[in-house]
């Protein structure tokens, strides 16, 4: 069967990936077009786009180059016609994708969304046009499936793909960790994760460089990702007694005793490693208040989500700044009850996301839902 996948982000890209290798597991002739990054494109998809080109985040970036935006939107509606797929698995990416499901409804193709947008989070409207337009969901958090079911959308719980990266992933060696990247023995690290996209990273990681001079005796490592210019970290960084580290987060979380993550899927993988955590979160004003006025949900953390309770402190838009990451950063190092309670939670999550799999059962489910009925 010919497939067309459209992943938007890093994330995305990763998750699309290993739900390709798993159906070509299963379907010996599949065939891949679509958008998406290196990691699809090494398990034999035939990119229209990178989503390096694709990638914009907040009202305010998507307003600004919402030419660049339309442009693309086009072009891989014409490619899904040329194309002629057997199914078009979408994966999260919200703003481009639900076009595109609803393009891909109204010529008559079948459409699965793989990871779902959050919609439940904020313009729940969003789920009449899901309901409308796509055939199947298939989401990855516990309560996203009672959320779907409650308006009648054929959905089904896969379990969470962070969960098969790191039974992948397994245990890094931490000498060898330390020496590639020129980091001391004794001193214990804090891990910087400051997000995947640029706007990101020019938002918050100067407010988490700020707290290194305030804690002498550990080595704060930034987690950089290839997809972002090292340049923009160097500039960022500066002077500052930091290191810094490229396609290494999991090998840097294993070995850290804390990390302050931006928002995002970063907060779930920090958490799966059982590293105490401070989620950061800052955007454009206008796109902030239009968010807060907006958002049907108490928690931006996925932790939090699942586990509907503050696990993990949110450090959101004015709350974040240095003496706030200062207080809470101490208290995950220093404070024994603090950290029991964390650790004590952290296991609970792991049992609500359940076991590894979800690839393997994303696309066993595609598969089936695919086949002619009798």
């Amino acid at each position: 069967m010919k497939y067309y996948i459209i992943a938007g982000e890093a994330s995305g890209d990763l998750h699309a990936s290993n739900l390709v290798a798993e159906i070509k597991k299963k379907d010996k002739k599949a065939e891949f077009r679509g958008c998406g990054g290196d990691l699809m494109k090494a398990q034999g998809v035939d990119l229209l786009k990178h989503y390096r080109t694709m990638a914009y985040m907040g009202f305010v970036e998507v307003a600004i180059n919402l030419r660049k935006v339309l442009d693309n939107i086009a072009q891989a509606k014409k490619d899904i016609v040329d194309y002629q797929p057997d199914v078009v698995i979408l994966v999260d990416y919200p703003g481009f994708n639900f076009r595109i499901a609803k393009f891909a409804h109204e010529k008559g193709f079948k459409v699965f969304y793989y990871i779902s947008p959050q919609v439940w989070a904020w313009k729940r409207r969003r789920v009449y046009k899901v309901k409308k337009s796509v055939d199947k969901m298939l989401v990855i958090l516990p309560f996203e499936e009672d959320f779907y079911k409650g308006y009648g959308v054929d959905v089904t719980y896969v379990g969470n793909p962070l969960l098969d990266e790191l039974a992948k992933f397994g245990t890094a060696n931490r000498s060898i960790f330390l020496r590639r990247n020129s980091l001391g023995e004794k001193r214990e690290i804090i891990a910087l994760l400051p997000g995947s996209r640029k706007q990101e990273v020019k938002r918050v990681l100067p407010v988490m460089l700020k707290v290194v001079k305030r804690f002498p005796e550990y080595q704060f490592v930034v987690a950089g990702v290839s997809s972002l210019d090292k340049s923009l970290y160097k500039r960022i960084m500066g002077n500052t007694d930091a290191f810094f580290v490229e396609n290494q987060t999991y090998e840097l979380l294993q070995n850290s005793s804390a990390a302050l993550v931006t928002s995002g899927t970063a907060t779930l993988e920090t958490a799966l490693f059982s590293v105490p955590e401070v989620v950061c979160y800052k955007a454009t004003g206008f796109s902030y208040h239009l968010a807060k006025w907006m958002i049907k949900v108490k928690f931006i953390s996925l932790v939090n989500l699942v586990m509907d309770k503050e696990v993990v402190k949110e450090l959101i838009q004015g709350d974040l700044n240095e003496d706030n990451l200062v207080k809470e950063l101490d208290l995950l190092l220093h404070d024994g009850t603090r950290q029991r309670q964390l650790l004590e939670d952290y296991e609970e999550l792991k049992d609500r996301l359940g076991n590894a799999g979800a690839s393997a059962m994303a696309a066993t489910t595609i598969l089936d839902a695919l086949k002619p009925k009798k």
